[in-house]
Order: C-alpha cells, then sequence, then structure tokens
C-alpha cells in the first residue's frame, strides 16, 4: 500500500523520531511511504483556540497537497488525525466553499491515526517489535474522545517481545496539555500534570508511551523536572524497535 506521512509540526520542529519510527515500521511492513514535501500545519492550532478564518488555507493548502499522494495517510498522531476527520469540513463550509468541504471529507475518511492504519486498516497487532522495557501507556485525549481507537495501542504494546506493560491509573483523564490551554490555564494544567505523574510514577514503569507527541512532551518535561528516571517515548518507535537496534 502506499501510505502518504503527515510529519506534523512538533514532529517536524521537535521531536522527529516519531514520524522517522512512522516511516521505518512501516516500511518494515512492506508498504511504500511517501513524504509530501510542502505539507504544513494541518491547521488544528488555529481550529482549536476560535481563529477559524485563519485557519481556512491551512485546511486548502492540506488537502491541496494530500489528496491524490496515495492510498491513504497517516499520522503520528491523534490530535492532528483529529482535527483532520472531524474539523476540516466545517471550516471549509463555515467559509463557504463546498467544493473543498467535500474533498476534506473525501481525505479524512483516508486519513488515520497510526495504531489504527497498523489495526483497522492493515490488520496486524504483532508488526515484529521488541522493546526490553517496563512500559505503561497514557491514552491521549483526541485518540481518545475524537478517534474513539480504544485499545489498539495496547493491543499492539501486548504483542511487543520483552515489553512489560503495566497500568496506567486513571488512565482516561487529561495529563493537562490540551494545546494552548496549557499556556492560558497554567495552573490548572500543571495541576493535572501533577497527578498524571504522580499515576505514571505508582507504575514504576521505565517509560511512559502515548500516540501524541504534544502530551508526551508535557509528561516528560515534568518527569524530567522531577529527576524521575522515567523516558516518554512515542507508541511509534516502540513499535519499531527490533532486535537490530531500531529507535529504543
Amino acid at each position: 500500500m502506499r501510505i502518504a506521512l503527515v510529519a506534523t509540526c512538533l514532529g517536524d520542529a521537535m521531536f522527529p523520531q516519531a514520524p522517522r519510527a512512522t516511516v521505518l515500521l512501516l516500511e518494515r511492513l512492506g508498504h511504500e511511504v511517501v513524504f509530501p514535501a510542502d505539507q504544513t500545519c494541518c491547521g488544528q492550532m488555529h481550529v482549536n483556540t476560535g481563529y477559524l478564518d485563519l485557519a481556512l488555507p491551512l485546511v486548502r493548502h492540506h488537502v491541496d497537497v494530500f489528496s491524490g499522494a496515495a492510498d491513504v495517510v497517516v499520522a503520528p498522531s491523534g490530535s492532528c488525525v483529529g482535527c483532520v476527520r472531524h474539523q476540516h469540513a466545517m471550516v471549509a463550509r463555515r467559509g463557504g466553499d463546498e467544493k473543498l468541504a467535500q474533498a476534506a471529507e473525501d481525505l479524512a475518511g483516508r486519513t488515520y491515526e497510526l495504531s489504527e492504519l497498523l489495526v483497522d486498516v492493515l490488520g496486524v497487532t504483532d508488526v515484529g517489535a521488541y522493546y526490553p522495557h517496563r512500559v505503561t501507556y497514557h491514552p491521549t485525549c483526541h485518540s481518545l474522545r475524537m478517534l474513539r481507537v480504544g485499545d489498539k495501542p495496547l493491543r499492539l504494546l501486548r504483542e511487543v517481545r520483552g515489553l512489560t506493560l503495566t497500568e496506567l491509573p486513571d488512565a482516561e483523564v487529561c495529563c493537562g496539555f490540551g494545546g494552548t490551554f496549557a499556556v492560558k490555564n497554567a495552573e490548572t494544567s500543571t495541576a493535572m500534570l501533577a497527578d498524571k505523574m504522580a499515576n505514571v510514577l505508582s507504575t514504576h514503569a521505565e517509560v511512559c508511551t502515548a500516540g501524541d507527541t504534544s502530551c508526551l512532551m508535557h509528561i516528560g518535561g515534568g518527569l524530567s523536572r522531577l529527576r524521575s528516571g522515567v523516558r516518554t517515548v512515542h507508541l511509534a518507535e516502540i513499535l519499531a524497535s527490533t532486535t537490530e537496534g531500531a529507535p529504543a
């Protein structure tokens, strides 16, 4: 299958390990991965903070870049896929562009978060990964509530050789990031983060994983300030890891 990669803004600017691992994983599974070089922000930040007029050209550009790029589109981010799937057509219609809205809906129907693509489209849970660490999983809000990925990430993690999966208490509670929420409501965000970190530490895991680098950035920043020794690693990096020394 020909798969187009949305690297995401955070993946491009700060955490390139996640999109790189996504490519490595999918190519190992025998698929062709393409990276449309003209891609930019999907507009999620603009939409979520109410700047819909500014989001419209970003939606148009995203549709133009990805519509004919591949059979399906994947992003290692539940929040970016949530924006594409649930907000792009709305932004286009609000801007009076029905043709764009229909094109956005068509593209949204072929756009997947990584665990969705693996389990629902490619039909795999055992991707041949090896990761000998104690891991706990944080289900991010957009993947949980907008995309409803359910237990797909957990099903993938349970098949990873050498991995010990520990249940995260109150896993479905937000970590407190929420994009600009963490900036506009810093005290509330910090309190929510403190609860999430306490739960992560209670598992005695070496690694906290999730499907969004944004949440991992938030959780990882807090854990590093505590000098806890617990690392945050994107789900794609774990699934891309093998005994041959892929990302670990």
